[in-house]
């Protein structure tokens, strides 16, 4: 190693359960991609599948792909050299919050299709508080997503480190460096401080739209699997 470089300590076995963990994560992806591909084969060549399920699959399998290109495209920023750096090797937290949401799009998708061929889908009446309920899922769940990518850049940049105090941050409740990068829009994206307080702010208020959503749904007449599936969410959440 260089003789500024970090960890030069580091025994042979702690180097392999750091490649370990990398090397299982590696063949549980590819596993996962055999797991999409492989049936998608076997069903199109039975004549299985409809028309508008080869394009389902078609986006599924290219879905995970592209999981992958991206998985190698974020690991390939931590292994750059940085010779005038004495920071610790890590990943871009742009490119691991583009691999934490194509994941987060590919699980999603592939529930959404599995769900819509194993159940029957209910035939409400379109009332305006059933449109409403509908509006006010469709915005919590960007809400949700948004609060899960705003956690690939905590983790990204280790903002989880530099406060470990709740509610408040240290003794303050809006820290003195939230604005310290200038201009101000890179304080979002790389600003370990100001990271760690969005993503405080989104979680608070992601868990308070889903309670809210919650209340809102008791008011309404729903079938029983949306009611076990929005209270199964509020459990998720505050779980979470």
């Amino acid at each position: 190693p260089r003789p500024n470089s970090l960890n030069r300590d580091m025994t042979l076995t702690e180097f392999k359960f750091i490649w370990y963990m990398e090397y299982s994560h590696r063949m549980w992806g590819r596993l996962v991609g055999l797991a999409y591909i492989v049936p998608a084969v076997y069903f199109w060549r039975k004549g299985w599948l409809s028309r508008p399920m080869k394009g389902c699959v078609l986006a599924l399998c290219g879905l995970v792909c592209f999981q992958g290109l991206l998985g190698w495209y974020m690991v390939k920023s931590g292994l750059e050299e940085k010779p005038d750096s004495y920071d610790i090797p890590r990943v871009s937290q742009y490119r691991l919050a583009a691999h934490l949401g194509s994941a987060l799009v590919l699980y999603s998708a592939s529930l959404w299709t599995g769900l819509s061929l194993l159940l029957p889908q209910h035939k409400l009446p379109e009332t305006r508080q059933l449109l409403r309920l509908r509006q006010f899922a469709h915005g919590t769940t960007a809400l949700i997503f948004l609060t899960a990518l705003s956690g690939a850049f905590v983790a990204g940049l280790d903002a989880g480190l530099v406060y470990n105090s709740f509610p408040k941050m240290g003794e303050r409740w809006i820290p003195d460096d939230l604005l310290a990068f200038s201009p101000v829009l890179k304080n979002i994206f790389e600003n370990p401080t100001t990271v760690q307080f969005d993503h405080r702010v989104l979680g608070i208020t992601s868990i308070t739209a889903i309670t809210a959503l919650y209340l809102f749904s008791r008011k309404i007449p729903l079938p029983r699997r949306t009611r076990m599936a929005v209270t199964s969410l509020l459990a998720v959440a505050g779980l979470q």
